[in-house]
């Protein structure tokens, strides 16, 4: 019990942390991308009522209309509710940042603890890597992150393809690092290419009224921060993995 409480708790300190640095990045590197191209959006008769928010990013299915690894559904209803600009907006926005971080969190966690525990910061930073080329370089690959106005495929293909590609990278990944032969690594990296081949979900027409520098600098900022998060969720989960649990027994260990 000690074990699994241990995990939680490591999971939201890291969590914790990273999100509150995801929205300050975000409020400085992709919010005002966001509402930069939203300008364009609105210009072209597709009103959305109150501008966008972002929220970490990176790093969940895509939704009808995505914009970040982790902005909040952009909303279409023009009745719909939605925080008032200013300090509620960040607020929820905060908010949104730190849950979605305490999830990845536990998931980081936890996986690594059946590979027996992340035992300091340095092995935490390489588990925010494979973090980062799951659930945002590699679905980033076939589904980069989309500004308002953008056009984009049908949400359940998009979300399937998403949910394949995470699956398969993390399976690849795993065959590759811990299983150290030649047949589990080609199975790995087959898995990992897989998805690729198939292709990404895309929309019958490209056409937007965004202007495409302002998509590639959305994209790197998305992308960087991403990174970001995922290295300072790994070492942080390390730190706390190291100081809280000590030399104590790792979930591998307890279920052996």
């Amino acid at each position: 019990m000690t074990l699994f409480r241990n995990v939680v708790f490591v999971a939201a300190l890291a969590g914790l942390l990273s999100g509150i640095l995801m929205t300050a990045m975000q409020s400085y590197a992709t919010v005002p991308l966001i509402l930069k191209a939203e300008t364009f959006e609105n210009a072209g008769g597709h009103d959305h009522g109150a501008p966008a928010e972002a929220a970490p990013a990176e790093a969940v299915a895509p939704d009808a209309h995505s914009h970040d690894a982790a902005t909040p559904a952009h909303e279409h209803d023009e009745e719909g509710w939605a925080p008032a600009d200013g300090f509620e907006r960040f607020a929820y926005t905060a908010l949104a940042n730190i849950v979605t971080g305490i999830g990845f969190a536990l998931i980081l966690v936890a996986v690594s603890e059946l590979a027996g525990g992340i035992a300091n910061w340095r092995q935490g930073i390489f588990w925010g890597f494979a973090g980062f080329a799951v659930f945002t370089l590699a679905p980033g690959l076939g589904l980069p992150p989309e500004l308002p106005a953008m056009p984009a495929a049908d949400l359940a293909t998009r979300q399937l393809w998403w949910i394949g590609t995470v699956a398969a990278t993390a399976a690849g990944l795993g065959l590759i690092a811990f299983r150290g032969s030649l047949l589990f690594s080609l199975i790995g990296l087959g898995l990992i290419v897989v998805p690729h081949l198939i292709g990404a979900p895309q929309p019958d027409s490209h056409e937007s009224p965004i202007p495409v520098d302002l998509h590639h600098q959305f994209v790197v900022a998305v992308t960087v921060t991403s990174l970001i998060f995922w290295v300072v969720l790994g070492a942080a989960a390390g730190i706390a993995r190291s100081r809280i649990s000590g030399t104590a027994t790792s979930l591998r260990d307890s279920l052996a």
